[in-house]
């Protein structure tokens, strides 16, 4: 499909109930700039009584739920949404029905090329890859490089959209190889069960229940060795402006960063609150699950994340997606240390 093609022409992402996110405030012309960064110190008090966020982290709740530490929080949280797609958390940040959310590192990037303002506040880096492919029934694909000719789920607004660019580059292929077809991730099961797409890009355990209700019926996993490296805390820039949001954010980080310390070094008991009881996928497939998860790493320096997240707007750009951009300006470097401190030195990098 070439750059001219309908999936170039639509906007920037599709939000999850077929409704379109219009551009808004897109600087025209080749490259796009959001906001700067603040050097207003940090408060590092707690916030003041009566302060709330809506927090979009579903896994997080639970982590703190079952560590007993949800009660701890310094302030209160008035919902836990969970929405886990980056235009569905967008679409929050913009109704301020979100203050803060935790998604891969796309999202802030699809964000800015919108002009809609937002933060990284804090990065965990998995070194191992999060998704991998799978193919509807009955297909002949048995690696990337036979993805030429195929049509391939694609959400350019989240994660996974990264992901298939990446795939079809390192199999030595271009955007033109292929066919992308435009979906959201949670669209992506139902268009490999009808055929719509040959191949679609999956996370756990929704691989494992997937392969486990149609592998009999010929679909099966594609592995690749894509990583995506990023998982970042972030929020609209307008959260961080209020001095009481911007002290709950500051104190909400650590919890955050030893949630999934938790859940890694009590991985039995994770396995029964989120991969059983919250997923409902077998407390075997669980472990195997989390057998092939990466250790959580927090970075003292986010110079690898920043690295990562600007090749990652370049692909996008000279796919046609977006304009190019840096990506400075969407890390908020006052936080830069904090999660790296509030875990174990094993856990840093």
């Amino acid at each position: 499909m070439s750059s001219s093609g309908p999936l170039a022409r639509r906007s920037f992402f599709a939000l999850s109930g077929g409704a379109v996110l219009a551009l808004a405030g897109c600087a025209k012309g080749t490259s796009t700039s959001v906001g700067s960064a603040s050097t207003r110190k940090l408060p590092s008090g707690a916030p003041p009584p009566g302060t709330e966020l809506s927090i979009s982290i579903r896994s997080t709740q639970l982590q703190l739920k079952a560590s007993g530490k949800l009660d701890e929080l310094p302030f209160k949280v008035t919902h836990w949404p969970n929405f886990t797609a980056g235009p569905d958390v967008i679409q929050g940040f913009r109704a301020k029905s979100i203050q803060l959310a935790n998604n891969a590192g796309l999202p802030p990037i699809q964000a800015q090329a919108i002009g809609f303002d937002t933060k990284i506040v804090a990065v965990q880096l998995h070194e191992k890859p999060l998704y991998e492919f799978a193919t509807a029934p009955g297909t002949s694909i048995r690696s990337a490089k036979d993805f030429r000719g195929k049509k391939i789920g694609f959400s350019q607004g989240q994660a996974q959209g990264a992901v298939v660019l990446r795939a079809v580059k390192e199999a030595g292929l271009s955007k033109g190889d292929v066919t992308l077809v435009p979906l959201t991730s949670n669209q992506f099961l139902t268009a490999l069960q009808t055929k719509q797409v040959d191949v679609a890009p999956l996370a756990e355990p929704v691989l494992t229940k997937y392969v486990g209700q149609f592998g009999k019926d010929g679909a099966r996993r594609i592995p690749t060795d894509v990583v995506d490296l990023l998982s970042v805390l972030w929020a609209p820039a307008s959260v961080l402006e209020d001095e009481d949001r911007l002290a709950a954010v500051r104190s909400f980080i650590p919890f955050w960063a030893q949630g999934s310390v938790w859940a890694w070094e009590h991985k039995e008991r994770w396995n029964q609150v989120y991969y059983v009881k919250d997923q409902g996928v077998t407390a075997e497939d669980g472990r195997r699950i989390a057998r092939s998860s990466s250790v959580p790493v927090f970075p003292e320096s986010w110079d690898k994340a920043i690295a990562w997240e600007q090749e990652t707007a370049d692909l996008l750009a000279e796919n046609g997606f977006i304009p190019k951009a840096g990506v400075d300006s969407l890390f908020d470097r006052r936080f830069e240390t904090i999660a790296a401190r509030s875990v174990p030195a094993k856990y840093r990098k």
